[in-house]
């Protein structure tokens, strides 16, 4: 039975994004190993027979990056038949989502990676494998999950005010919003929970709010134009 249907290979990979200085960044490994030894690829690696693959994403992104808490969700699986020079792989790739604090979580990469590090995604290198055509797909499903649901706030911290809510979201789509129309569409949603003034800030201290919603609920939003 094996002989008449064999068995391809699985792996995961893991697209993170965060919002670093008004920037979208996406973090990369260079690979200490053949295929593509010393290119920049998407964080991942093969799947164990005894791990489901959420556990799998989270072990590799542990192992590599050192990360090991992030909005994490399933994006889409690829399986060109000639993907991967080492046979025939497919691999499931997910998204995870970090606020500016948790990416500082980055450690020393692991025997099987040499460097990592975080790139603006206007300014990517060569990326290994198929994993350039993977990341244009995950900036897509980021924007359409931005304006429908509250994924965003994953990558704002605990407590934020309007202006860093509106920064994302510029920062996501590339363009700016008026402020007017986008505050007053946040604020309609009822998705927010006020947690007073900004402290040790003088001059009119911006109102803080956290979020009421879980993250990734649906909630329609939409950025004003």
């Amino acid at each position: 039975m094996e002989k008449e249907y064999p068995k391809p290979s699985v792996t995961v990979d893991i697209i993170v994004f965060s919002v670093q200085n008004n920037d979208l960044k996406v973090l990369l490994i260079k690979r200490a190993i053949d295929p593509f030894k010393d290119n920049w690829a998407i964080p991942g690696g093969f799947i164990k027979l005894e791990e489901s693959l959420e556990n799998a994403a989270k072990r590799e992104l542990k192992e590599e990056t050192g990360i090991d808490y992030a909005y994490l969700e399933q994006l889409y699986t690829f399986g060109d038949v000639n993907r991967d020079p080492r046979g025939r792989v497919i691999t499931v790739a997910y998204y995870a989502l970090l606020d500016k604090e948790s990416a500082k979580q980055i450690i020393k990469a692991d025997t099987d990676v040499s460097d990592v590090a975080w790139f603006s995604v206007a300014k990517l290198p060569t990326l290994a494998f198929d994993h350039s055509k993977i990341l244009e797909y995950a900036l897509k499903r980021l924007k359409w999950k931005f304006e429908y649901t509250t994924v965003g706030f994953s990558m704002l911290p605990k407590k934020f005010t309007l202006t860093d809510i509106q920064e994302t979201y510029e920062t996501i789509f590339n363009k700016k919003f008026d402020k007017r129309n986008f505050r007053k569409k946040i604020l309609s949603l009822g998705i927010l929970k006020p947690e007073g003034k900004m402290k040790q800030v003088s001059n009119r201290p911006p109102e803080m709010y956290s979020l009421k919603k879980k993250i990734g609920e649906v909630v329609g939003i939409l950025p004003s134009q």
